[in-house]
């Protein structure tokens, strides 16, 4: 392992770059000069993504690119005086792309009360109690991660769970899809409106008791009586948010993510971290919503950065909420909740409007849809956004997560990305059979349905609203299980992906759904040398023995982002 770190660490000093010409004309001293600056990755194994030649022995780099893959000592003759990268049997992927996270949610994740895996209402307390005692008073005290359907008793919690332990400070807690929050009294108490009485927000449900008081939840556009209300981090806070982010997606081996859902005021700092050389994930902005951001692109026209650092020319919409929290709109009553049919985030006609719009600013257009009723309306969106042209956008649906079985073939018909992210499926499948019923459930996180129909698939992880390591996204891709193995033999296994399958997802189908496959998503020549080192092969290794893989360096434009110390 010394051995290996070092060579990585000898690599990551090799910058300069050179253009690549035929070196017959060249003296050997000449030809050991001219190469000086290429780096030959070899005695590792080695999966490209790329379709031509899916396992090399062997790569060259110069620079910031790919330049030649092959047998080793091919490239060793061909490069005299190539520094030689002995990775030591290592395993080398492509850089890794997650297709559908939140990079400043990931960072605030970080930096906040982070209340995923709890149990109970009092675990939850009790790591409130502990970050509260280092804040101000009366400071407003924030976390997210909870899910009530991973407690001993399941249901969702109240403002006074809350109240007794915060009484004079807001508490604002998100759930784990961001499609819920939890607040105590003190923070409804600043709420933008009137919470008494009955009404509800149009796309949102306050939840209510017996007396038509709020209990504290608030579900979808909801949430924006409390949050709006939270006070505004300052550049230097969401900086620092970023920055933080950025050291954990490079840690995990990312090497390029699709942020779902950019402010203007958050592409403006990413422009920034980029200017001054401190942009370490390369990242494809969507515009958050029919708001300023997306107006600067119809205004400004796309912006398609050519070193594929830092790139936005898509919107992300939104059809439904959550299935977690029931606010995932279905086409007939939750199983589990009668009555109940979730709801729209906005109306079919608002969507396609802000759709239109979309795609006459040349827009792709990103839409998250996660109940059969989410996504049938998104679909009937994104065919009157298309108006029949002969370009279809490479649009998307993000999540794609519970599909109606006669739907599938719309996907396909209709030219579109199905947006998915494993580790939802290994999340939800304790109670995703109880919401959506035995025959909804046969269209549910159903990834080769769409691989069968050839609808090309995007992998990601939605974080922070599931951790994001993408190696537990492949393991989930293609064992259907949770880290402990459960259950036997893979939930719903007819849906998993091949390790083939799942790799594409996460590199080159994942760049494709970017319009980056040119320049991304395989060991290709021509291509950034963007490339992961794994301690384990991946791809032959027992299931879960992906869980142990570690990540020994992650490379950007052929420079190490993150090396792991022993």
């Amino acid at each position: 392992m010394k051995k290996l770190l070092t060579l990585l660490a000898l690599a990551l000093v090799l910058t300069a770059c050179q253009e690549q010409t035929d070196t017959s004309n060249h003296s050997a001293p000449e030809q050991a000069a001219r190469y000086a600056d290429v780096s030959i990755v070899s005695n590792a194994t080695i999966y490209t993504a790329d379709p031509n030649t899916p396992k090399i022995e062997a790569f060259a780099y110069q620079g910031d690119r790919f330049i030649d893959v092959g047998a080793a000592a091919s490239l060793i003759e061909k490069y005299p005086g190539a520094a030689n990268v002995d990775l030591d049997g290592a395993t080398v992927v492509p850089g890794i792309i997650d297709a559908h996270g939140h990079l400043l949610g990931l960072g605030q994740s970080l930096l906040n009360v982070d209340l995923r895996g709890t149990k109970s209402v009092d675990e939850i307390i009790a790591k409130l109690k502990v970050r509260a005692e280092s804040l101000p008073e009366g400071q407003w005290l924030l976390g997210r991660g909870w899910d009530q359907n991973d407690w001993d008793v399941i249901k969702l919690p109240s403002a006074a769970d809350l109240d007794t332990a915060f009484p004079d400070r807001p508490v604002w807690l998100e759930r784990i899809d961001s499609h819920a929050g939890w607040a105590n009294s003190k923070a409804m108490q600043v709420s933008t409106q009137d919470l008494s009485g009955d009404w509800q927000p149009s796309g949102g449900e306050i939840r209510r008791d017996s007396n038509s008081l709020p209990t504290g939840i608030f579900i979808d556009n909801a949430s924006d009586l409390i949050q709006s209300q939270v006070p505004a981090e300052t550049d230097e806070q969401l900086l620092n948010a970023l920055k933080v982010a950025m050291n954990k997606t490079a840690s995990v081996g990312l090497t390029a993510m699709h942020d779902a859902g950019t402010s203007l005021r958050v592409w403006r700092l990413l422009e920034q971290l980029k200017q001054q050389n401190q942009l370490n994930v390369r990242v494809y902005a969507m515009a958050d919503g029919a708001k300023e951001m997306f107006d600067y692109l119809c205004d400004n026209g796309t912006q398609i950065d050519e070193s594929a650092l830092l790139t936005a020319r898509s919107i992300k919409l939104y059809s439904d909420g959550a299935l977690g929290s029931r606010g995932a709109a279905l086409l007939s009553d939750y199983s589990d909740d009668a009555g109940n049919v979730g709801l729209l985030i906005e109306s079919e006609d608002t969507l396609t409007k802000h759709a239109s719009k979309a795609t006459n600013c040349g827009l792709q257009v990103n839409v998250h849809a996660i109940g059969d009723r989410g996504n049938r309306v998104t679909l009937n969106v994104l065919e009157a956004a298309s108006n029949g042209t002969q370009n279809p956008g490479r649009h998307r649906i993000e999540h794609s997560q519970v599909v109606a079985i006669e739907d599938f073939q719309r996907f396909k018909d209709l030219q579109l990305i199905a947006s998915v992210q494993p580790t939802h499926a290994t999340s939800d499948m304790y109670w995703a059979e109880d919401r959506v019923g035995n025959e909804r459930i046969k269209g549910a996180y159903a990834w080769q349905k769409f691989a069968d129909l050839g609808v090309p698939l995007a992998l990601g992880s939605d974080f922070p609203v599931e951790k994001p390591e993408p190696l537990l996204g492949f393991y989930a891709a293609i064992a259907r299980q949770d880290v402990k193995g459960w259950p036997e033999g893979g939930w719903y296994p007819q849906e998993g992906l091949s390790r083939e399958q799942a790799l594409h997802g996460f590199t080159l189908g994942a760049a494709y759904s970017a319009f980056q496959e040119q320049q991304l998503g395989s060991i290709s020549a021509g291509k950034f040398a963007d490339f992961v080192v794994l301690s384990k092969n991946i791809m032959t290794v027992p299931e879960k023995e992906i869980l142990n893989t570690e990540v020994l360096a992650t490379y950007i434009n052929g420079k190490a982002v993150y090396s792991r110390s022993e």
